[in-house]
């Protein structure tokens, strides 16, 4: 079973991001102060949980969170920035949602710029030692595979709704065959033949 937080007595979130490794959509982070008598027996990473089990998780964190935020960074602003900068300012905004006077933040990973004057500690596959990290990375999650779902309607041919935007054989097979669209990362090798990819981008169908 998971631990709860790193400090017992301070007012602690955890944070978390998803998407990172994707070749089209936002990269998503989520922020979670959970309250000290918080217990899952099925939350942990969401990488390993089922789609059923996240979406049966979401309402339940939202619900019994002290305090819950989440953001998006753009495709554009990923180009500018890379994908780590972009992964760190989603979780400074998801933390900006909170509305509890933060002590301390315990962020999956290795990375991360400190926000405000707030502690904090990196933890290497900490959705999978903390409740609270957990919490984050379903969070992060299900409102990225929702916004991909979305998309998918305006470019079902990519296949999002499946794929979530990762380089799969089939997402890279349609990028060969249709190119790119605006939800598409331009910074990212999106084919690995790639030297220089036609930045046309196609129209809605």
């Amino acid at each position: 079973m998971l631990k709860l937080k790193i400090n017992k007595h301070l007012i602690e979130c955890g944070t978390d991001e998803a998407g990172r490794g994707c070749l089209a959509g936002p990269v998503t982070a989520a922020a979670v102060i959970l309250p000290d008598n918080f217990k899952s027996k099925i939350l942990t990473d969401s990488k390993l949980l089922s789609e059923k089990k996240r979406d049966l998780l979401k309402p339940i964190i939202q619900e019994k969170a002290i305090s819950f935020g989440f953001a998006h960074i753009m495709m554009e602003e990923i180009d500018k920035i890379n994908i780590l900068n972009a992964s760190i300012l989603a979780m400074h905004k998801s933390i900006e949602q909170l509305d509890k006077s933060l002590q301390f933040i315990a962020v999956d990973g290795n990375r991360f710029k400190k926000f405000k004057n707030i502690p904090h500690k990196t933890v290497i596959k900490g959705d999978g030692k903390y409740l609270h990290i957990a919490a984050a990375s379903v969070l992060a999650k299900t409102y990225r595979d929702e916004f991909m779902d979305k998309i998918h309607e305006e470019f079902p041919m990519y296949n999002w709704k499946q794929n979530k935007g990762y380089p799969t054989k089939e997402h890279r097979e349609a990028i060969r065959k249709y190119g790119i669209t605006k939800y598409h990362r331009r910074s990212f090798r999106l084919l690995p033949e790639q030297y220089e990819l036609d930045l046309n981008i196609v129209k809605k169908p």
